[in-house]
């Protein structure tokens, strides 16, 4: 018969068992707060609050000697000790997942001839027992969802939109729902505040010229930039003239536009210090007026290290007009996935660099964020932009990045709605997710808080049916994602 032990943090470690004397409740603490009042027999209920849990977990291992067990309580402590809930899965509650943290010490371990034993002291912050995770798909706008756990569910709501809509609901009752955007009245106009000039992902590269390409500190244009299938790729970084900044540059003309966002996703990766890169945008008005640029690069032939930059203007020096820099947003690690973004809208510039996770749509969840924000009051950069440039380089005398790529470049309109007008929010292939455990609501992976309707809220999956209804008609493909939890 084997022997039982658990799971923490997603590691197991083989050599380890439990033993009898595991002091877990039940059920989850409920702490029962009582009014009593004079002359009245027993009391009032005031409230109930679901408390911490702690319990503690006896173990046993096998040692060879002390050496050897010495050995493993290093191990042991290099594996239980985390700064945040891990995962706690025990053998004999199948299917259970707990939340939790290992608090004081081990206690010593009685050596009994090769035989040490211990206990474990768990505490769980959320006492709550967790099914497994569930994914179920909405075959129409209206599904019944039913809950089994014995307490509510936090769910995790996926709408991919069909078609462009100024609002998106989803609601678990006639008075209860989540809420983004607005709905129209039938008599008034519906508008994009931003419409697509093109997303560039190489499949269109020949359109774009290296005719008229420039780019900073005195750099050179030099090599070619192609498509790989994924994206855009450096070629040949070309022949520098002495020590400086060199590599292939193209340019797209554009109908000009005033109020206007470009958004660049990008990959790199060093795994030599001697190894640099940058990727960069820069955009121009119609008489070739540098408005700003982004970027993503590695300057350093030192250390592994990745930086952004967003700049308004033309290049002055290297910390003149940098909202986004090396003195706020540079990382000592090797890879970066993520974007950069620029917009303009009247007066105000917005930098914006994140970088993404998978499986929150097709760009992944945004994190490591930054946003800056210029306004140009004296109207400096105000001219309409015209052309846009893209840049993949290198440093002279340096190694070569491991495959910087631009996976995506895209260029967009902006028209703000008037007081009478409502503005469309999502286009089709856009993906909002709305997650009732964490409050937040995501744009394509993008925090938009701002989005949520006064009147929304971040509602629990009921016990037992909930019969959950999409609005628009017709307009998502709907998931949702959630756990049971028990008590």
């Amino acid at each position: 018969m084997s022997k039982k032990s658990f799971s923490f943090n997603g590691i197991r470690k083989p050599w380890l068992h439990m033993t009898r004397g595991r002091n877990k409740p039940l059920f989850v603490p409920i702490q029962r707060n009582i009014l009593k009042v004079p002359g009245m027999a027993g009391a009032y209920l005031q409230s109930s609050e679901i408390q911490p849990m702690e319990f503690e977990q006896p173990i046993a291992f096998i040692a060879k000697n002390d050496v050897h067990a010495l050995q493993l309580k290093d191990e042991l402590a290099a594996w239980l000790i985390t700064d945040t809930p891990a995962p706690l899965e025990f053998d004999d509650e199948p299917g259970r997942t707990y939340y939790a943290l290992v608090q004081n010490t081990i206690e010593d371990f009685e050596r009994i001839a090769i035989l040490r034993q211990g206990t474990i002291q768990f505490l769980c912050l959320d006492p709550y027992g967790y099914g497994p995770e569930k994914i179920l798909t909405f075959p129409t706008d209206a599904v019944k969802i039913d809950n089994k756990g014995t307490a509510e569910a936090d769910p995790i709501f996926e709408l991919t939109a069909k078609k462009k809509t100024t609002f998106a609901m989803i609601s678990n009752g006639d008075e209860v729902y989540n809420l983004v955007g607005k709905p129209a009245d039938v008599d008034e106009q519906l508008v994009n505040e931003k419409t697509l000039i093109f997303d560039e992902r190489g499949d269109t590269l020949s359109s774009w010229t290296s005719a008229g390409t420039a780019i900073d500190h005195m750099g050179k244009v030099t090599g070619k930039l192609v498509p790989d299938g994924t994206g855009i790729v450096v070629e040949s970084y070309g022949t520098p003239d002495k020590d400086q900044w060199h590599g292939p540059a193209l340019m797209k003309e554009i109908t000009p536009v005033q109020d206007f966002e470009i958004e660049m996703r990008c990959r790199a990766e060093t795994t030599n210090p001697k190894q640099t890169y940058r990727i960069e945008f820069y955009l121009y008005d119609e008489h070739m007026n540098v408005l700003g640029k982004m970027a993503i690069w590695d300057s350093s032939d030192k250390r592994i290290q990745y930086a952004a930059e967003g700049r308004y203007g033309p290049f002055l020096g290297s910390r003149i007009h940098y909202p986004i820099y090396s003195a706020n947003y540079l990382k000592l690690e090797k890879h970066f996935h993520g974007m950069v973004r620029m917009r303009r809208i009247g007066k105000r510039f917005e930098f914006y660099v994140a970088r993404l996770t998978s499986g929150a749509g097709s760009s992944g969840k945004h994190y490591d964020t930054l946003t800056k924000v210029y306004n140009d009051v004296a109207n400096e950069y105000q001219g309409k932009l015209k052309y846009v440039q893209i840049h993949i380089g290198k440093y002279r005398g340096t190694s070569n990045a491991n495959l910087p790529r631009i996976n995506a470049i895209k260029a967009y309109k902006h028209t703000t709605a008037t007081v009478d007008q409502t503005p469309y929010i999502m286009d089709a292939g856009d993906v909002l997710t709305l997650d009732h455990k964490t409050k937040d609501i995501l744009l394509n992976g993008e925090s938009r808080k701002d989005l949520k309707n006064f009147g929304g809220s971040f509602f629990k999956l009921k016990k037992g049916e909930n019969m959950l209804l999409v609005s628009p008609e017709d307009t998502f493909d709907t998931r949702a994602i959630f756990q049971e939890r028990f008590l």
